[in-house]
Order: structure tokens, then sequence, then C-alpha cells
């Protein structure tokens, strides 16, 4: 910033006569020559409002800079909102762009003290029945009664505990003063502890203790059975017999026998180590809890359906009420008034988006439709219209017919079931590049493809070509015109200070010169006054 410096300069004119002597002062201010304050004293005219005003006239362009950069950036600001609802839209059609997505299946009429089950997308409609004759158990063995938990049981040091899980042998020997029920249960699950978990359980009372060493199996089911148990601990015995044929036990010592689930499920007997089920019918999870029959159906969940495409709906109604507006010119109603534009009016990027929107949605191929004896071949066709404002709803009815009608037609609408596969002789970054030649391609599919060329910064796979969308085209134009426009502003003040500067040098030199002529004038008029007396 220029520093201005300021002397007060007086100057002073005199006229005598024989009777008096008459002093003249006019006060002016001077510049050191990079600026100057100046007060109209000499001249009589207010010259800072003077130079104010001329700076002020001269500000105009830069005001005008200013607003349209707070456009620019209005425009900005806009756009954003506008890519983050096409965003939210798209995220709502990636749900629906596959099986799972779309297609919401329910179980209905499950006993749930019997099972809990739940259907997955792969999962087909209809009716099953259940019935559970035994659940899964795990294999547990309790070693007779000690008195005292912390009192060594072995006599020599060497003695054992030895058991089987599956193809695994385990000998777990002892140190005599080391050979405790704690103790031992230790050493169980340190050498077993993947097969096995050892504790020690009171099943007397406080005052009559009955310890007992519990070795548990971690797994359930047969596979999981501790068979072949002795023991050569002299405190520690055990009756090691193993269950019957028929899965029952012959020990008093085994308190359970490890069995596997038994289930009969649409009239086939199955048998599973645990109480999951669901390898048994294709995209059902089944997890059995209880004994008992129940019988059960897998149909479309139309609420979970309805919602889906209500959400979805509810998106794309929202990108169409935005561009709406955005459209929108209302003339002003007077001459006093704005009109009423948007601030986005006429922008590339709501055009861009509109077509997108009508090619990946509306654009169905006429051979396609005239083909269509089921009438699955346009969103109309399954209950979601579109007004004259563009705007969607759903028919409820219309849309839960179509489930009961066809689902597996309905879902090929909307999913691309059989994958996507472009023309081989497509060119990169051209439309047909990203377009589905087989004949499911999947009205999902299409518009969250569309939509990710639309966003931009998408690499279009073989080409290795980035692809910039018109979101991000739209965005560099406005941040390189806030940029031209804050370069001008900052130019233009700059010469703005220069005039200004200018402007008080020439009022200044005025006031010097004035001030000059008001003293010279003031003296001539006081010798005139002195001689005329």
């Amino acid at each position: 910033m220029a520093c201005t410096a300021i002397w007060t300069f007086s100057n002073k004119v005199t006229a005598e006569n024989a009777d008096n002597r008459i002093e003249v002062s006019s006060t002016k201010q001077m510049v050191n020559g990079t600026g100057i304050s100046i007060g109209g004293l000499g001249s009589g005219l207010d010259t800072q409002a003077i130079v104010a005003q001329l700076v002020a006239l001269e500000r105009i362009p830069i005001q005008q800079l200013e607003i349209d950069r707070d456009v620019t950036q209005a425009k900005i600001d806009t756009l954003g909102q506008f890519k983050n609802l096409v965003n939210a839209l798209k995220d709502k059609a990636d749900e629906l762009s596959s099986l799972g997505g779309f297609l919401s299946l329910a179980v209905t009429g499950v006993d749930e003290d019997v099972a809990t089950i739940t259907a997955g997308e792969s999962a087909l409609q209809g009716s099953h029945t259940l019935e559970v004759m035994r659940l899964s158990s795990v294999d547990r063995w309790a070693f007779d009664g000690v008195s005292d938990s912390s009192t060594n049981l072995a006599t020599v040091d060497g003695q054992s505990v030895t058991f089987t899980v599956g193809t695994t042998v385990y000998d777990v020997t002892v140190n005599a003063d080391e050979s405790s029920l704690v103790e031992i249960a230790s050493k169980i699950n340190s050498a077993a502890g993947d097969d096995v978990t050892a504790s020690v359980v009171n099943t007397g009372t406080s005052s009559s203790p009955s310890y007992q060493l519990v070795m548990a199996s971690t797994e359930s089911g047969e596979d999981g059975r501790i068979f072949d148990i002795t023991t050569t601990i002299d405190g520690l015995n055990i009756d090691g017999s193993g269950p019957d044929a028929n899965g029952e036990a012959t020990s008093a010592n085994n308190i359970t026998v490890g069995n596997n689930a038994l289930a009969t499920i649409d009239g086939l007997e199955i048998e599973r180590s645990s109480n999951d089920f669901s390898d048994v019918i294709g995209g059902v999870t089944i997890d059995i809890v209880g004994l008992g029959a129940s019988q059960f159906g897998i149909e479309p969940d139309r609420e979970a359906m309805r919602t889906s495409m209500d959400e979805f709906i509810s998106a794309y109604n929202d990108v169409i009420t935005f561009m709406n507006e955005q459209n929108t010119f209302t003339p002003a109603a007077s001459d006093d008034d704005d009109p009423d534009v948007g601030v986005l009016f006429g922008d590339t990027s709501l055009r861009s988006v509109k077509q997108t929107l009508t090619s990946s949605l509306f654009n169905i191929d006429l051979t396609t439709v005239v083909n269509d004896v089921n009438g699955f071949s346009t969103l109309s066709l399954v209950g979601i219209s579109q007004d004259s404002d563009g705007l969607l709803s759903l028919d409820e009815t219309k849309f839960d017919e179509k489930i009961s009608e066809n689902l597996g037609l309905l879902a090929d609408l909307f999913v691309d079931t059989d994958g996507f596969t472009r023309d081989p002789a497509a060119v990169g970054n051209t439309p047909e590049y990203f377009e589905d030649t087989t004949t499911d391609s999947g009205l999902m599919n299409t518009l969250v493809r569309n939509i990710d060329r639309l966003i931009g910064n998408l690499d279009d796979g073989d080409t290795g070509v980035n692809v910039q969308g018109i979101f991000d085209l739209r965005q560099d134009t406005f941040d390189a015109k806030i940029k031209r426009i804050n370069d001008s502003i900052a130019s233009k003040e700059t010469a703005l200070e220069a005039y200004r500067e200018s402007m008080v040098m020439r009022y200044a030199r005025l006031e010097e010169l004035m001030g000059g002529l008001n003293a010279q004038g003031q003296a001539l008029a006081a010798s005139l006054g002195a001689l005329g007396a």
C-alpha cells in the first residue's frame, strides 16, 4: 500500500498603508507525489466527494465482474446439488440392478419354534414341508467325581488320559505333583483345545462336593464324538464305552452323545452334523431349532419390492423436478421486477442428464416391444407410468399382478441376468461401446452404466481412455471462468488505484492553484482597500 505524506503550508501575502498592515493567509495541502488528502479549501469544491464519485464510476465494471463471479459460483453450487441427485438415483438403480436387489423373497407359514428360514436371491418360489426328528448334539463325557479338585490324583509321573476325536489320538500325561482335576483339565485344553474343551464342575454341594472333569467336543454331530477314552491316573476313573448303533449312550459317563441333526424335507430324510440345513434347498437358509413339523412357502415379498421401486421412483422424480425447476423462465411481471430464471437455465448438463435418463429407460427397441406377447418389455406395461412433467408413478395393483404373473420376466426387464456383451466392432468411448448387445440388457444396469459415463472419470476399460463426464466438464468450465474473472478484477483493481491516485493528484494541483489565486486575489483586494482608505 502506498504511503502518503502530507504537509500543510501557509502562503502569506501582505499589503500596507499608512494606517494599518494587512496579512492574508491561504492554507493548501501538498503531497510527496504518491497520494494526497484534499479538502476543497482553495476551490470551494468538495473535491474528496468528486474523486470518490469518479472512482465509484470506474468501479462499476469491477462490480459487474463480481456479480458475474457470484452467478458463476451459484452455478457451481447448484451443479453440485444436481450431481448429488443424479448420484442418489444411480445408487437406487444399482440396488435394483442385481437379482438379489430386485427380487425380494419372503418365507411364509414357517413355525418359528421348529426352524428359522430365510430366502436369498437364488431361491425359487414354491412350497415345502419340514419335519425335525432330532437336533444335533455335542458329545460330552464326565469322569467320576472326586471330593477335592486341587488334590493330586496321579501316584507316579507319566500317568495319562487317552482319547480319540476323529482320526486324532490324544495322550495327555501328567506328573504326580501336577495332577489335580484343575491341572488335568488345563493340560487337556493345551493338548487338544481344537477338538475338545475340558472343565471342572461341582455336581455335589458346598458341604459335600463332587468335582467332575468334563470333556466336551467343539464340534456337534457324530464327527465330533470323543471315543476310546482311557485313563491310567489312579484317582481318575471313567467308563469309556461308546454309544450304540442308535446313538444312545451305554456309559453313565457319556452325558450327551454327539448325534447328527435329523430332518425330513419335502419327504427326503436328511442328516447334518449341525442344525444348519442351508445347503438342502437352493438359496434357502434353514436353521432348525426344535422338534416338530412345519410347512412353508417361498413367495415374492411384494411389500419389499414395492418399497424398493418407490424409492427408485422417488430418486428419479427428484432429478426430474430439479431439472424442471432449473429450466423454468418466468418473465418479469413489471419493469421493476426481475424475471424468474433457474440458475442452470439452458445449461448443457440438464440436456445431457435428460437424454441419458430417456435413452436408458424409455428408448426400447421397437422390435422388442412388438414381439412382447407377455407384456413385460416397457415400464408402462408393468405399472410404472410417466406424466407430462416427466415424473414417474407406480400403479401398485398392476405391479403386483406382474409379480404374480411372471416374476422372472419382470426381473428380466430391470436386471441384466445374461451379462453385458458389447459389439466387437464398437469404437472406444462411443455410445455403442457401452451398449449391451444381448437381448436381456436390464434397464437398471443400463441406467447405472450410462450415469457412470455421465458423472465422469470413467475408464472405459479396453482402450484405457479416461472419459470425463458432463459434470466435470461443466465444473472445469465454471472454475476457469471464475479464475478469469478474479484475474480481471485484480487487474482492474490495480488500474483503479492508479486512477484514484491520478485524480487525487489532479485535484491537489487544482487546490494548489486555486489556493494561490485566492491568496493573490485577497492580497490585491486588501491593497486596493488600503489605497482607497
